[in-house]
């Protein structure tokens, strides 16, 4: 349906390396052709995507000369520009190249911690020429298979050094960009460190400038280790540190697969929506995903086109759910005892507590009427309301 058409509006965006991906896995070699930086981005403005982001090494390769460097950022700006689209994120590669291969910022090595925040900054300053405004940082190789290699106490306190500086950095340069930190329980390493977006959101507060750095929930990273991405995304919000997210789908207990929007859990993505959609979020929807190995070229496109699609038509069945009035009577039921105000200390609200009529028996006996409440959730979803 052309309702469904994806605009700018819509504050939709893929990183290059989403489309990029050639269906290599453990098992088999490639098997899609390049898809040139420049390219992506007239594909994705032409299916009505807002933007492109990108690690460093997704549009300058690692051993580029400082010509090469400019030449192709210069290209790639022209496409920005011809095609109307926006990078409003980039982030770092620090887990692909050999060097990485014991971590970076929690490496063992001196240097190699040293040289991951040195080209950490260079990310960022690649992003701020671009006009980015959330730096991502994922810490792909940031863990261990061997526990007797590192105390994990000291491989904090270097993750947080090297966070510690990029923010001074980022307030040296002037630049107006936010850090973004990406939780994953596991893989690449066996174990990862902060492997969750709870653990992420402590880990902050222990930082210099807590306040410069937020989160980046995945939804693919949440759900590996069974976890509710909606959950993890509400605690995220409720702490005002959602600066970024990553969609796409899982299977759980799988490996990261990285599945097209929507194409596995369709009420966990419908209710991720409804959070977004409700609390107003005004951040970019980027899809962290990428098609099938099955697919060539025309696939790839699908599935980008599908991830948008399936995020408007859910976020159309989160506006037929809240308009819906038997369901909103029957929230309006189940609700109605809430009651106002909050619950504070004080000689007046200790008094009440104590002196509190409570007919424990009677309130344990009372059902809540979930059942229907999801069975009406669950006809949204399927059509029929």
């Amino acid at each position: 349906m052309s309702t469904y058409q994806p605009k700018p509006k819509d504050h939709f965006t893929f990183g290059l390396w989403t489309l990029q991906n050639r269906g290599r896995d453990p098992f088999g070699v490639e098997v899609r052709d390049v898809f040139p930086p420049v390219e992506i981005v007239r594909t994705l403005s032409e299916l009505g995507a807002y933007g492109v982001n990108f690690h460093d090494n997704d549009l300058v390769p690692i051993e580029a000369s400082l010509q090469e460097r400019d030449r192709i950022v210069a290209e790639f700006k022209q496409a920005l520009a011809d095609y109307k689209m926006k990078v409003p994120m980039v982030t770092v590669n620090l887990f692909t190249d050999p060097v990485f291969r014991d971590g970076a910022f929690t490496s063992n090595r001196r240097q190699v911690r040293q040289y991951a925040v040195n080209k950490a900054m260079t990310a960022i300053d690649l992003g701020a020429e671009l006009g980015a405004e959330v730096f991502v940082l994922w810490g792909g190789r940031e863990g261990t298979e061997v526990d007797a290699s590192k105390d994990p106490r000291q491989a904090l306190q270097h993750y947080a050094e090297g966070v510690n500086y990029l923010c001074e950095y980022v307030r040296n340069q002037g630049y107006d960009i936010k850090v973004a930190l990406e939780a994953k329980p596991n893989e690449p390493r066996g174990d990862l460190y902060l492997p969750t977006t709870g653990a992420m959101l402590a880990f902050i507060e222990t930082l210099a400038h807590p306040e410069m750095v937020g989160v980046n929930p995945e939804v693919a990273h949440e759900q590996m280790s069974g976890l509710n991405m909606y959950h993890q995304v509400a605690q995220a919000l409720y702490a005002g540190k959602l600066f970024h997210i990553d969609l796409n789908d899982q299977k759980f207990s799988r490996f990261d697969q990285d599945l097209r929007f929507g194409s596995e859990n369709l009420k966990a993505a419908f209710f991720l929506v409804k959070l977004l959609e409700d609390a107003h979020y005004t951040g970019m929807r980027h899809f962290d995903a990428h098609a099938y190995r099955t697919e060539d070229g025309a696939g790839v496109q699908a599935f980008a086109r599908g991830c948008m699609r399936t995020y408007l038509i859910l976020q159309d069945k989160v506006r037929r759910f809240n308009a819906d009035a038997e369901i909103q009577g029957l929230l309006r039921t189940i609700h109605a005892e809430q009651g106002e105000g909050t619950l504070e200390f004080s000689h007046d609200s200790l008094k009440t507590l104590r002196n509190l009529a409570f007919d424990r028996v009677a309130e344990g006996a009372r059902g809540h009427g979930y059942e229907q409440l999801d069975q009406l959730t669950v006809e949204v979803l399927m059509g029929v309301r």
